[in-house]
């Protein structure tokens, strides 16, 4: 929330070890796409049939999804740099493997072995970016969102290119790059803590126990069947060559990458995380609809391809977060059943795509992926009560996100507080202290309240600190001001997804305290990031019923103004 000198920090001032692992990232999104476009020359070139070609995507999302159940254990046991390590060695083994390999059966069979590699990579390379970020988490995230749409993006134009070439291509590209990512983690990255406590194996199967959990779960397997129903047959009647098939799918990932980054947070924050979804995901059905009545049109089915980047990429962000939103597990947890379920219909879905197509037409498929987005939005609405209660209510003993949580004695009734929001940063305690002042000077008490973001970026979630850390920080605030005779209070912020959220729970809070005002920094993460995730300054200036102040700690001790004093009084209720 603040930056050295007022300025905002940039996101591409990181260590070595996070480049290295968003190196490694880009590289890593890019492994569904840059396969899209040598299936046809696969097909051909091995004399192998669409529908066993189908199972390169069924053998990696199959065997990625079992893994998913095993990866918590696998991390929390050895450690995050040493699953990434083994993830990426894994990677580059059985895609070099399956370059080299002479027909569709062996590449399939390596496909498997890449998904387990993959599942480990992505399950821990969020969290090791986090890890080793300096000078603030935000920074870093735009560097993995960055990362994220690279691959996305630029996976298809670099299969295509090195398809065009050859078929192996693709295969081999991905060995060397992935080698170079293996070598610079190995180098760059350094050993992270171990969690402290061991997950066990079948937490993700019992966590599946919570209805919210398995009801996001179910509609993602959904979502997943039709998306990877498209992905694996939609090249088939473009009837393009690699070259061009890769330019279809690298407009496809850019639109994904942009509506994910971009779109799906302030559609969420404008209209809710269920009625988005809901919409979205008949879009989807319409859009896979006309790729069925279309199929034997390329230009339709070019055009709907593309075209359904932008929904994908939208349920892509905001399904993870409305699984986050009513998981009452671990991250790590929620994030492994969910996983376990989307790659299950991911995986499915191509196989059985195959089988229909060689009994029936190619449209089939493609009718049967609009009917599984179509009936994932009953499936959601199973789950819509807890989602809006957990996006705006208390309700049924599940946990409310955001949340505030007091720290310490809880706040005194009858005095408006003046109200201060910090992040975990550098400058935290300079902002506590200038909103200290601001407090004393109107004769208020000042609550502390620090909030504790978990970054939701496609599939993957992570805390950015625990909330013992929260906690401690909390703490360390209150000492300081008790040693300096201001009475104080504290409250943890937990906040899943964007910043605007958060704001606007602050802004509840700060109407039921009935408080002077609320203080904030200046944030650190740059126009373009607060477009992306929202603003929490804006969010609260707009709803809070109380004056909202930019507090400068590089301008302090500064006397306040008699306006600044008067509106504040005139601001108390």
């Amino acid at each position: 929330m603040s930056a050295p000198h007022g300025r905002a920090a940039s996101p591409f001032r990181q260590p070595k070890a996070v480049w290295a692992v968003a190196f490694a990232c880009v590289i890593s999104f890019m492994g569904i796409g840059l396969v899209d476009p040598i299936l046809p020359a696969l097909a051909e070139s091995l004399h192998a049939s669409p529908s066993q070609v189908s199972l390169l995507f069924s053998s990696y999302l199959i065997v990625t999804a079992v893994a998913m159940l095993i990866v918590g254990w696998f991390s929390s046991r050895f450690g995050a740099k040493r699953t990434l390590v083994v993830g990426l060695a894994i990677i580059v083994i059985f895609s070099a493997l399956a370059g080299a390999s002479g027909s569709i059966a062996g590449i399939v069979g390596f496909r498997a072995g890449w998904g387990l590699g993959n599942a480990l990579f992505i399950a821990t390379s969020l969290a090791v970016i986090v890890a080793s970020a300096s000078g603030g988490f935000g920074g870093a995230i735009i560097l993995y969102e960055t990362a994220l749409g690279l691959g996305i993006a630029v996976g298809p134009l670099l299969g295509g290119e090195l398809g065009a070439i050859s078929w192996r291509g693709p295969f081999f590209g991905v060995a060397v790059l992935m080698a170079v990512a293996l070598v610079a983690t190995l180098a760059l990255v350094p050993p992270l803590p171990k969690p402290a406590r061991r997950t066990s194996p079948l937490a993700p199967l019992r966590a599946l126990r919570h209805r919210g959990l398995l009801t996001m779960g179910i509609m993602a397997l959904l979502y997943n069947w039709g998306f990877f129903t498209m992905l694996g047959y939609a090249p088939y009647p473009m009837k393009l060559n690699a070259h061009q098939l890769g330019l279809v799918f690298t407009g496809w990932g850019l639109l994904v990458a942009a509506f994910s980054v971009f779109f799906a947070p302030r559609l969420q924050a404008r209209f809710g995380t269920a009625p988005v979804l809901y919409a979205n995901l008949l879009g989807l059905g319409i859009v896979m609809a006309v790729i069925a009545a279309g199929v034997g049109t390329p230009t339709v089915v070019i055009t709907a391809v593309v075209v359904s980047g932008a929904f994908i990429g939208i349920n892509n962000t905001l399904t993870t977060q409305a699984v986050m939103l009513v998981s009452p597990v671990e991250r790590p947890v929620a994030s492994s059943a969910y996983g376990f379920l989307r790659f299950i219909g991911g995986g499915l879905a191509p196989y059985v795509a195959g089988k229909l197509a060689d009994a029936t037409d190619l449209s089939v498929p493609f009718f049967l992926g609009a009917a599984t987005f179509v009936l994932a939005i009953p499936v959601l609405a199973c789950g819509h009560r807890l989602l809006r209660e957990a996006e705006r209510h208390p309700g049924d003993g599940e946990p409310v996100i955001p949340a505030l949580t007091p720290v310490g004695d809880p706040a005194g009734h009858g005095v408006p507080p003046v109200i201060v929001a910090v992040g975990a940063h550098e400058r935290a305690a300079a902002i506590v202290d200038a909103a200290a002042r601001l407090a004393r000077d109107t004769g208020s008490p000042l609550e502390v309240v620090h909030v504790r973001r978990a970054v939701v970026v496609e599939e993957q979630a992570a805390d950015t600190e625990d909330a013992d850390q929260a906690r401690a920080a909390v703490t360390a605030h209150l000492d300081r001001l008790t040693a300096l005779g201001i009475p104080a209070t504290g409250q943890v912020l937990t906040s899943v997804g964007d910043h605007a959220a958060a704001g606007r729970v602050l802004a509840r809070h700060a109407a039921d305290v009935h408080a002077r005002a609320v203080a904030v920094g200046r944030s650190p993460r740059g126009p373009l990031t607060q477009f992306a995730d929202g603003s929490l300054t804006t969010a609260l200036a707009h709803a809070a019923p109380c004056d909202v102040l930019l507090v400068d700690p590089d301008s302090a001790p500064r006397p306040l103004t008699a306006v600044t004093l008067t509106a504040l009084r005139e601001g108390a209720h």
